[in-house]
C-alpha cells in the first residue's frame, strides 16, 4: 500500500513529471529523467522520506529505492545506486 509522501517519476510528451503517488498533479516537471530523479529524492528527504519509483520511457519501472529521512543519523545502505 502506498503511502501519501511516496513518489513517482515518469515520461509525459517531452517532460519528465515528478508527482506524489496519490496526487492528480505534478510536484514538478523537467527536461531529463535525472534532473526529476534528483527533486523527487530532496523532496522525499525533506518529508521524512519514502519509496521513489522511476519509469522508463516505456513506462516500465526501471528503478524503486527508499528514501531515507534527510534527518536519519544512520541511513540505510542502498545496494542498488
Amino acid at each position: 500500500m502506498s503511502k501519501g509522501r511516496d513518489r513517482i517519476v515518469f515520461r509525459r510528451g517531452d517532460e519528465w513529471i515528478n508527482k506524489r503517488q496519490d496526487s492528480d498533479r505534478a510536484s514538478s516537471k523537467h527536461g531529463t529523467q535525472r534532473e526529476a530523479s534528483d527533486a523527487a529524492k530532496e523532496m522525499l528527504r525533506n518529508q521524512g522520506g519514502g519509496e521513489l519509483t522511476i519509469k522508463a520511457e516505456d513506462g516500465k519501472i526501471r528503478s524503486k529505492d527508499t528514501i531515507a529521512p534527510g534527518n536519519d543519523p544512520f541511513p540505510p545502505r542502498d545496494r542498488e545506486h
